[in-house]
């Protein structure tokens, strides 16, 4: 019986979700387009980050120009004389990493938070409440610029950062949800049951968030991406030797007026496109788990 409920639950599942184009469309641009930064080292024709397969030589180069040595170009090269179609991909690369790492680890922290709020009530309810709406009152690109500032350059200082102005959002949702699961029957009957508290945490009323937790998490994803591009473009992310998407659009900026477009315009493309769909299917993920959205 078991094995024959969890087949018909995804299935219905998939169903609901791919019944939209738009959301099918997107989901498999997102696929797509995390498949090309996973094996990027294998599809790229230059590594962008190896210092001795660029040439100054190449910069500057339009889309479809060739090189000196005969090599093609198709999406051309930027300043600095590196391949424009590589430099994407682990850019790309790059961008999934932060925002799928920094997003797992603001999840845990921000539902542990919640979890505790929403079961212990009373001044530790209170307690955390309140330091989550400090969090959220203060602008997020500030408190990143500010922790950067101080960390420095790096991937891992750029998790950090991402993780610190993430984890109220998660904390504040999952003590929403977690405040109507733990007034429900069921968390009775369990209390009734005299189990550990732990156990109806984390097996009882942790699963019934788990779908919002889900949605949130993927819009916070888009929202990390975004923000770890703008803090590459302002110079705060990564070294200029390891070039995001953010850093990439910021290096291309300068030669919009000289009409060197494609080394700006590309990347901001791919960055657009990553987020769009990301978000799409975000919303759709809502209107499934919503059983009041389905149209």
């Amino acid at each position: 019986m078991i094995f024959t409920k969890r087949p018909s639950r995804l299935h219905a599942f998939a169903t609901a979700f791919f019944a939209s184009p738009t959301a099918s469309v997107a989901f498999c641009v997102f696929v797509a387009m995390t498949l090309a930064a996973i094996f990027a080292p294998l599809i790229a024709p230059q590594d962008p980050y190896d210092l001795r397969s660029v040439s100054i030589l190449d910069n500057l180069l339009s889309p479809g120009e060739a090189s000196f040595a005969g090599v093609t170009f198709w999406l051309g090269t930027d300043g600095q004389g590196r391949d424009m179609l590589s430099a994407m991909l682990y850019g790309l690369r790059i961008s999934l990493i932060v925002g799928l790492a920094s997003g797992v680890i603001a999840l845990a922290f921000g539902t542990l938070v919640g979890l505790v709020a929403a079961f212990s009530g009373g001044w530790v309810d209170a307690v955390l409440m309140r330091i989550v709406d400090l969090q959220l009152s203060l602008p997020t690109i500030l408190v990143a610029l500010i922790l950067l500032v101080i960390l420095g350059r790096g991937i891992d200082k750029i998790i950090v950062a991402l993780v610190v102005v993430q984890w109220a959002y998660f904390a504040r949702t999952v003590r929403s949800v977690a405040l109507v699961e733990n007034a429900r029957d069921y968390v009775d009957a369990a209390r009734g049951l005299r189990l550990p508290s732990l156990r109806i945490l984390f097996h009882h009323i942790l699963p019934n968030c788990l779908p919002t937790l889900l949605v949130v998490a993927t819009i916070q994803m888009a929202q990390a991406i975004s923000l770890e591009a703008t803090l590459s473009f302002l110079g705060l992310g990564l070294p200029p030797t390891r070039p995001s998407l953010g850093l990439l659009i910021a290096n291309g900026f300068d030669y919009l007026q000289s009409g060197r477009w494609w080394i700006s315009v590309l990347p901001g493309v791919v960055l657009l496109v990553l987020v769009v769909s990301i978000n799409v299917v975000g919303d759709r993920l809502r209107e499934v788990l919503n059983p009041h959205l389905r149209g």
